[in-house]
């Protein structure tokens, strides 16, 4: 049994990374219009009202607390789906892809 696990330990540590079967391209620089256009889901559609308020900087944009969007006038389905990504994207768990998302 210590055997099997330890020749499992093995192939987890020299496989790497997990493989991904979908390529996705990325942005080499992303910003605030191209993060919100990542999330989709109509969120884009405050591209404008939040780079006025941050400045155009996305670390601005991630920083921010409910409160604020919410002083902006943003709805609360929004506010959610922002800080959701705005928490993936500071553990590097999802990036905002090169063309938007469909909203169906």
């Amino acid at each position: 049994m210590a055997l099997a696990c330890a020749s499992h330990a093995c192939h987890f540590l020299l496989a790497g990374q997990a493989r991904s079967f979908h390529a996705q391209p990325y942005h080499a620089k992303v910003g605030v219009v191209e993060f919100l256009n990542g999330v989709g889901k109509g969120v884009e559609a405050h591209a404008a009202k939040l780079e006025e308020a941050v400045g155009g900087d996305l670390q601005r944009l991630l920083e921010a607390r409910t409160l604020r969007l919410k002083k902006l006038g943003i709805p609360c389905k929004h506010r959610k789906l922002i800080l959701s990504f705005a928490h993936k994207y500071r553990l590097g768990l999802w990036k905002p892809k090169a063309e938007p998302r469909k909203v169906e």
